[in-house]
Protein backbone atom coordinates (compact mmCIF):
# COMPACT_ATOMS: atom_id res chain seq x y z
CA UNK A 1 0.00 0.00 0.00
CA UNK A 2 1.03 3.21 -0.80
CA UNK A 3 1.94 5.93 1.61
CA UNK A 4 0.71 9.19 1.31
CA UNK A 5 3.33 11.33 3.13
CA UNK A 6 4.27 15.55 2.43
CA UNK A 7 6.39 18.28 3.26
CA UNK A 8 6.22 21.66 4.14
CA UNK A 9 9.37 24.17 4.86
CA UNK A 10 9.24 26.58 7.50
CA UNK A 11 12.29 28.63 7.71
CA UNK A 12 14.08 26.15 5.58
CA UNK A 13 12.86 23.57 8.09
CA UNK A 14 11.31 20.30 6.65
CA UNK A 15 7.54 19.18 8.43
CA UNK A 16 6.81 16.21 7.45
CA UNK A 17 3.09 15.04 7.39
CA UNK A 18 1.84 12.04 6.40
CA UNK A 19 -1.61 11.12 6.05
CA UNK A 20 -3.57 8.17 8.36
CA UNK A 21 -6.39 5.98 6.44
CA UNK A 22 -7.49 4.71 9.59
CA UNK A 23 -8.43 8.24 10.93
CA UNK A 24 -8.71 9.71 7.34
CA UNK A 25 -6.31 13.01 8.32
CA UNK A 26 -2.96 14.15 7.83
CA UNK A 27 -0.68 13.93 11.15
CA UNK A 28 2.32 16.27 11.73
CA UNK A 29 5.82 14.91 12.89
CA UNK A 30 6.19 16.89 16.40
CA UNK A 31 9.74 16.65 16.30
CA UNK A 32 10.03 18.62 12.99
CA UNK A 33 7.87 20.92 14.67
CA UNK A 34 9.60 21.41 17.43
CA UNK A 35 12.99 21.55 15.47
CA UNK A 36 11.35 24.19 13.44
CA UNK A 37 10.22 26.19 16.32
CA UNK A 38 12.91 25.41 19.13
CA UNK A 39 16.21 25.84 16.34
CA UNK A 40 17.33 22.90 18.76
CA UNK A 41 20.46 20.58 18.05
CA UNK A 42 18.42 17.66 19.81
CA UNK A 43 14.71 18.36 18.82
CA UNK A 44 14.09 14.71 19.73
CA UNK A 45 15.34 14.86 23.19
CA UNK A 46 13.41 18.26 23.86
CA UNK A 47 10.64 16.99 22.45
CA UNK A 48 10.80 13.84 24.62
CA UNK A 49 11.63 16.06 27.87
CA UNK A 50 8.33 18.53 26.90
CA UNK A 51 5.96 15.35 26.57
CA UNK A 52 7.10 14.03 30.30
CA UNK A 53 6.49 17.52 31.87
CA UNK A 54 3.38 18.56 30.14
CA UNK A 55 1.52 14.63 30.01
CA UNK A 56 -0.25 15.33 33.03
CA UNK A 57 -0.75 18.57 32.60
CA UNK A 58 -2.17 18.20 29.28
CA UNK A 59 -3.29 14.70 29.74
CA UNK A 60 -6.32 14.63 27.18
CA UNK A 61 -4.47 16.83 24.47
CA UNK A 62 -1.14 14.19 24.67
CA UNK A 63 -2.97 11.32 25.19
CA UNK A 64 -3.71 12.42 20.84
CA UNK A 65 0.14 11.55 20.00
CA UNK A 66 0.75 8.45 17.89
CA UNK A 67 3.66 6.98 16.22
CA UNK A 68 3.49 6.67 12.70
CA UNK A 69 5.99 5.66 10.14
CA UNK A 70 8.08 8.68 8.86
CA UNK A 71 10.67 8.63 5.94
CA UNK A 72 13.85 9.92 6.97
CA UNK A 73 16.76 11.32 5.35
CA UNK A 74 18.63 8.23 5.05
CA UNK A 75 15.15 6.89 2.64
CA UNK A 76 13.86 4.54 5.64
CA UNK A 77 10.81 5.23 7.75
CA UNK A 78 11.15 5.82 11.61
CA UNK A 79 8.06 5.75 14.17
CA UNK A 80 7.72 8.99 14.77
CA UNK A 81 5.57 10.89 17.52
CA UNK A 82 2.84 12.92 15.47
CA UNK A 83 -0.36 14.51 16.07
CA UNK A 84 -3.36 15.55 13.41
CA UNK A 85 -3.57 18.54 12.30
CA UNK A 86 -6.36 19.54 14.25
CA UNK A 87 -4.34 19.29 17.31
CA UNK A 88 -1.45 21.07 16.63
CA UNK A 89 -1.82 24.35 17.18
CA UNK A 90 -3.13 23.64 20.85
CA UNK A 91 -0.08 21.20 21.15
CA UNK A 92 2.63 24.12 19.93
CA UNK A 93 1.06 26.78 22.57
CA UNK A 94 2.12 23.85 25.44
CA UNK A 95 5.88 24.71 23.93
CA UNK A 96 7.84 27.76 25.42
CA UNK A 97 9.26 29.33 22.48
CA UNK A 98 9.10 32.53 21.02
CA UNK A 99 8.54 31.32 17.73
CA UNK A 100 5.61 30.29 18.36
CA UNK A 101 3.09 32.65 17.33
CA UNK A 102 4.87 33.25 14.18
CA UNK A 103 5.05 29.22 13.36
CA UNK A 104 0.55 29.11 14.14
CA UNK A 105 0.64 32.27 12.00
CA UNK A 106 2.41 29.94 8.96
CA UNK A 107 0.73 26.81 9.96
CA UNK A 108 -2.81 28.29 10.40
CA UNK A 109 -2.52 30.03 6.90
CA UNK A 110 -0.22 28.62 4.45
CA UNK A 111 -2.76 26.29 3.24
CA UNK A 112 -5.28 28.98 2.35
CA UNK A 113 -2.78 30.90 0.53
CA UNK A 114 -2.69 30.35 -3.42
CA UNK A 115 0.33 27.90 -3.27
CA UNK A 116 -1.57 26.00 -0.80
CA UNK A 117 -4.25 26.00 -2.81
CA UNK A 118 -2.57 25.08 -6.03
CA UNK A 119 -0.04 22.44 -4.22
CA UNK A 120 -3.03 20.88 -2.94
CA UNK A 121 -4.13 20.29 -6.93
CA UNK A 122 -0.74 19.28 -7.99
CA UNK A 123 -0.77 16.30 -5.59
CA UNK A 124 -4.08 15.11 -7.08
CA UNK A 125 -2.22 14.95 -10.81
CA UNK A 126 -0.47 11.30 -9.52
CA UNK A 127 -3.54 10.00 -9.57
CA UNK A 128 -5.65 12.02 -11.94
CA UNK A 129 -4.11 10.70 -14.96
CA UNK A 130 -3.60 13.83 -17.07
CA UNK A 131 -0.09 13.86 -16.81
CA UNK A 132 -0.29 10.87 -19.22
CA UNK A 133 -3.02 12.29 -21.57
CA UNK A 134 -1.00 15.62 -23.01
CA UNK A 135 1.53 15.62 -25.36
CA UNK A 136 5.00 15.80 -23.56
CA UNK A 137 6.93 19.02 -24.81
CA UNK A 138 4.33 21.10 -26.11
CA UNK A 139 2.99 24.65 -25.28
CA UNK A 140 -0.09 23.20 -25.02
CA UNK A 141 0.73 20.76 -22.64
CA UNK A 142 2.86 23.39 -20.45
CA UNK A 143 -1.07 25.46 -20.82
CA UNK A 144 -3.00 22.60 -19.55
CA UNK A 145 -1.11 22.01 -16.12
CA UNK A 146 -1.00 25.88 -15.42
CA UNK A 147 -4.77 25.66 -16.04
CA UNK A 148 -4.84 22.58 -13.64
CA UNK A 149 -2.28 24.04 -10.81
CA UNK A 150 -4.27 27.71 -10.76
CA UNK A 151 -7.41 27.26 -12.48
CA UNK A 152 -10.20 29.39 -9.97
CA UNK A 153 -6.76 30.77 -8.57
CA UNK A 154 -5.67 32.99 -11.19
CA UNK A 155 -8.12 34.34 -13.78
CA UNK A 156 -5.13 34.03 -16.27
CA UNK A 157 -4.68 30.03 -15.69
CA UNK A 158 -3.52 28.27 -18.75
CA UNK A 159 -3.40 31.38 -20.63
CA UNK A 160 -0.14 33.07 -22.22
CA UNK A 161 0.55 36.07 -20.90
CA UNK A 162 0.10 39.53 -22.98
CA UNK A 163 2.22 41.67 -20.95
CA UNK A 164 5.89 41.90 -20.72
CA UNK A 165 7.07 41.33 -17.28
CA UNK A 166 11.06 41.03 -14.68
CA UNK A 167 12.13 39.52 -12.04
CA UNK A 168 14.86 40.40 -9.62
CA UNK A 169 16.38 42.53 -12.20
CA UNK A 170 15.59 39.64 -14.78
CA UNK A 171 13.79 41.27 -18.18
CA UNK A 172 11.87 37.92 -19.19
CA UNK A 173 10.75 36.93 -23.11
CA UNK A 174 9.44 40.66 -23.95
CA UNK A 175 4.88 39.85 -24.60
CA UNK A 176 5.04 41.18 -28.47
CA UNK A 177 7.74 38.39 -29.14
CA UNK A 178 6.22 36.04 -27.27
CA UNK A 179 4.36 33.40 -28.98
CA UNK A 180 6.89 33.24 -31.81
CA UNK A 181 9.88 31.81 -29.37
CA UNK A 182 7.13 29.57 -27.51
CA UNK A 183 6.35 28.16 -31.09
CA UNK A 184 10.39 27.84 -31.84
CA UNK A 185 11.14 26.37 -28.28
CA UNK A 186 8.27 23.68 -29.01
CA UNK A 187 10.29 22.92 -32.18
CA UNK A 188 13.30 22.28 -29.80
CA UNK A 189 14.76 18.09 -29.98
CA UNK A 190 14.04 16.20 -26.87
CA UNK A 191 15.40 12.93 -27.55
CA UNK A 192 18.71 13.71 -25.00
CA UNK A 193 18.80 14.93 -21.39
CA UNK A 194 20.84 18.02 -22.85
CA UNK A 195 18.36 18.75 -25.62
CA UNK A 196 15.64 18.36 -22.76
CA UNK A 197 17.85 20.94 -20.32
CA UNK A 198 18.49 23.24 -23.35
CA UNK A 199 14.36 23.08 -23.97
CA UNK A 200 13.79 23.60 -19.97
CA UNK A 201 16.57 26.82 -19.98
CA UNK A 202 14.40 28.37 -22.91
CA UNK A 203 11.61 27.97 -21.46
CA UNK A 204 12.26 29.38 -18.25
CA UNK A 205 13.98 32.26 -20.03
CA UNK A 206 10.24 32.52 -21.95
CA UNK A 207 7.92 32.77 -19.00
CA UNK A 208 4.96 32.41 -20.80
CA UNK A 209 2.84 33.16 -17.74
CA UNK A 210 2.28 35.82 -15.50
CA UNK A 211 2.80 33.39 -12.60
CA UNK A 212 3.29 30.08 -11.71
CA UNK A 213 5.91 29.66 -14.24
CA UNK A 214 8.17 27.35 -11.79
CA UNK A 215 6.13 25.25 -10.65
CA UNK A 216 4.69 24.45 -14.20
CA UNK A 217 7.64 23.99 -16.28
CA UNK A 218 9.09 21.59 -13.57
CA UNK A 219 6.40 19.51 -13.72
CA UNK A 220 6.52 19.53 -17.71
CA UNK A 221 10.17 18.67 -17.67
CA UNK A 222 9.85 15.82 -15.25
CA UNK A 223 6.84 15.32 -18.30
CA UNK A 224 9.60 15.20 -20.99
CA UNK A 225 12.07 13.39 -19.49
CA UNK A 226 9.99 10.60 -18.46
CA UNK A 227 8.51 10.39 -21.91
CA UNK A 228 11.89 10.83 -24.29
CA UNK A 229 14.33 9.32 -21.45
CA UNK A 230 12.25 7.23 -19.09
CA UNK A 231 13.81 9.04 -16.32
CA UNK A 232 12.77 11.78 -14.21
CA UNK A 233 14.26 14.28 -11.60
CA UNK A 234 14.31 13.85 -7.71
CA UNK A 235 13.97 17.30 -6.69
CA UNK A 236 14.90 16.84 -2.90
CA UNK A 237 18.27 15.98 -4.39
CA UNK A 238 18.59 19.42 -5.10
CA UNK A 239 19.28 22.71 -2.66
CA UNK A 240 16.83 25.53 -3.33
CA UNK A 241 19.52 28.23 -3.07
CA UNK A 242 21.70 26.32 -5.78
CA UNK A 243 18.84 25.66 -8.41
CA UNK A 244 17.76 29.26 -7.85
CA UNK A 245 21.21 30.76 -8.87
CA UNK A 246 22.36 27.79 -11.42
CA UNK A 247 18.60 29.11 -12.91
CA UNK A 248 19.67 32.82 -12.81
CA UNK A 249 22.86 31.70 -14.29
CA UNK A 250 21.19 29.63 -17.05
CA UNK A 251 20.25 32.56 -19.20
CA UNK A 252 23.84 32.90 -20.30
CA UNK A 253 24.93 29.79 -19.02
CA UNK A 254 23.49 26.61 -18.75
CA UNK A 255 25.99 24.02 -17.22
CA UNK A 256 25.60 24.84 -13.47
CA UNK A 257 21.56 23.58 -13.67
CA UNK A 258 22.67 20.90 -16.13
CA UNK A 259 25.02 19.45 -13.53
CA UNK A 260 22.74 19.65 -10.62
CA UNK A 261 19.85 17.73 -13.13
CA UNK A 262 21.74 15.51 -13.73
CA UNK A 263 22.98 14.66 -10.62
CA UNK A 264 19.41 14.18 -9.37
CA UNK A 265 18.28 11.77 -12.27
CA UNK A 266 16.33 8.48 -11.30
CA UNK A 267 14.65 5.89 -13.02
CA UNK A 268 11.83 5.85 -10.42
CA UNK A 269 9.47 7.38 -12.86
CA UNK A 270 6.48 5.69 -11.58
CA UNK A 271 6.96 6.29 -7.75
CA UNK A 272 4.50 8.32 -5.90
CA UNK A 273 6.64 9.04 -3.12
CA UNK A 274 9.63 11.27 -5.71
CA UNK A 275 6.37 12.67 -7.26
CA UNK A 276 5.33 13.71 -4.20
CA UNK A 277 8.62 15.22 -3.01
CA UNK A 278 9.15 16.73 -6.34
CA UNK A 279 5.59 18.49 -5.91
CA UNK A 280 6.52 19.84 -2.21
CA UNK A 281 10.18 20.81 -2.83
CA UNK A 282 8.90 22.35 -6.32
CA UNK A 283 6.31 24.66 -4.25
CA UNK A 284 9.47 25.30 -1.70
CA UNK A 285 11.63 26.66 -4.22
CA UNK A 286 9.20 29.81 -4.77
CA UNK A 287 8.81 30.28 -1.55
CA UNK A 288 10.31 33.78 -0.13
CA UNK A 289 13.48 33.44 2.21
Amino acid sequence: MSIKQSIRFYNDREVRAVWNEEQNKWYFSIVDIVAAITNSPRPRVYWGTVKNRQKETHAELYSKCIQLKLMSADGKRYATDCFAQEDISEVVKTLSSKNTTAFLDWFTYSDNSIDGQSRKKAYTLFESGILENIQAGTIQSLQQIHAYLFGGLYDFAGQIRTKTISKDGTLFCRAEYLLHNLEQIEQMPQTTFDEIVDKYVEMNIAHPFMEGNGRSTRLWLDLIFKSSIKQCVDWSQIDKKAYLQAMRQSTTDSSAIRELLRGAMTDQINDREIFMKGIDYSYYYEQED
